[in-house]
């Protein structure tokens, strides 16, 4: 019996917190953000964090925006240093490298 109630009340639980949330607030971006990597390896992140920088941990290039919210790429880490913002739908030229991310910046 006890088993069956506490799955119970941790699905409640996520059911109260995501209504708890004002209304618009996103926790991530849908959709896929994509880069060419080291060798020209393709890359992409499913869903990523709004609002959150994120460093690079090798070469990044040619960035393509196939989220639903915009992004911008920084030339530096900690998302410093020339930056691109990429509407919905929109890719840099393949040239253009990258250190940082940020997903619907503010």
């Amino acid at each position: 019996m006890m088993r069956l109630f506490r799955p119970m009340t941790i699905g409640l639980s996520s059911i109260a917190l995501a209504l708890a949330l004002p209304a618009g607030t996103a926790l991530a971006s849908t959709g896929k953000f994509t880069w060419m990597g080291p060798k020209g390896q393709s890359y992409f992140l499913q869903n990523p964090p709004d609002s959150k920088c994120l460093n690079m941990s090798q070469q990044a290039r040619g960035p393509r925006n196939n989220t639903k919210q915009p992004l911008t790429v920084y030339a530096g880490k900690r998302c410093t240093g020339k930056a691109t913002r990429l509407a919905p739908g929109q890719a840099a030229p393949s040239a253009t490298r990258f250190a940082s991310v940020i997903f619907n910046p503010r």
